[in-house]
């Protein structure tokens, strides 16, 4: 039975839960911001390496050259690269980017790699063993080691593992919380990516020139593109992550803000039951007292 010290006590900790859930949603606004702005500053970047891959590719053009492999040697082998979450609390985020990474597995799929325990968790209860597991950083400043951290991983694989081919999926945001999974080629380049940059040709007057060995320049600019790939794919995984945990905990603030409405309620009709009934003890005590003895 509730008692007037049990209801004041439920009060007291779905305050405390709502003050949990106003901190969690004002952390995820916040760091929405900051993973899209990251994502948008890495954008000028990409545009700088495509520039740097633009000009050899027509130098190569010029010189009659065909577009250059973007893989160290002939493999068949797949990598994939699953960027799930290492937190929970944001709906159904990592089973859609679980299944749909089951949905890119094929019997070429040599090396499983996932970003976020949760993630890795759901996969390996589908019975797909994890190879390497990587931990989210918590804010933008990690973003980058980890980055460093997964393409000397792939550098391995495509030297001792045999792997020619390596995609990621993640979720992106969609909408004000939607997560819907994408997948991007990391390597090889696409042919038709390069091809395109053939085609657009240098934007200015003059024509560039480097100085570089084109072989080493060309292992430089694949892996700065490999890099901003990656860069690009987590802050967009992670801005779609802190959007679904924040509609996640504006829905658990209306329910809350139900809750503390029933429980004032109750509260208040308990009250006014304990009034009520002391007032009777009260009443009745004074007319026994006062009663004519018989």
């Amino acid at each position: 039975m509730e008692t007037l010290e049990s209801l004041s006590d439920m009060l007291d900790t779905t305050g405390d839960i709502q003050s949990i859930v106003r901190t969690m949603k004002s952390l995820s606004a916040v760091s929405i911001r900051q993973y899209e702005r990251a994502e948008a500053a890495m954008s000028a970047y990409e545009q700088t390496i495509d520039l740097g891959l633009a000009a050899m590719l027509g130098d190569r053009r010029a010189r009659g050259l065909a577009l250059p492999r973007t893989i160290g040697s002939p493999a068949s082998g797949e990598a994939l690269v699953v960027i799930g979450s290492d937190r929970g609390l944001c709906g159904r985020y990592n089973e859609i980017i679980a299944r749909y990474a089951e949905t890119r597995m094929s019997d070429r799929t040599a090396i499983l790699a996932v970003i976020g325990a949760r993630a890795a968790a759901r996969l390996d209860a589908s019975g797909h063993s994890v190879d390497r597991l990587f931990l989210q950083p918590g804010s933008v400043a990690g973003l980058r080691p980890l980055v460093h951290s997964v393409i000397v991983e792939i550098e391995r694989w495509t030297r001792s593992r045999g792997v020619g081919d390596v995609r990621v999926v993640h979720n992106r945001r969609e909408g004000r919380s939607r997560a819907a999974p994408v997948e991007r080629q990391l390597l090889p380049i696409p042919e038709s990516y390069l091809e395109g940059l053939v085609q657009d040709g240098w934007p200015g007057r003059g024509l560039p020139f480097f100085r570089a060995d084109p072989e080493r320049l060309l292992s430089w600019l694949v892996r700065q593109r490999l890099f901003v790939v990656l860069y690009r794919a987590l802050a967009e995984a992670l801005a779609s992550e802190h959007a679904t945990r924040l509609a996640a905990m504006q829905n658990a603030e209306r329910n809350i803000e139900e809750r503390r409405e029933e429980l004032n309620a109750a509260y208040r009709l308990k009250r006014q039951e304990t009034i009520t009934r002391e007032l009777l003890d009260i009443v009745s005590g004074f007319e026994a007292v006062n009663a004519p003895d018989n």
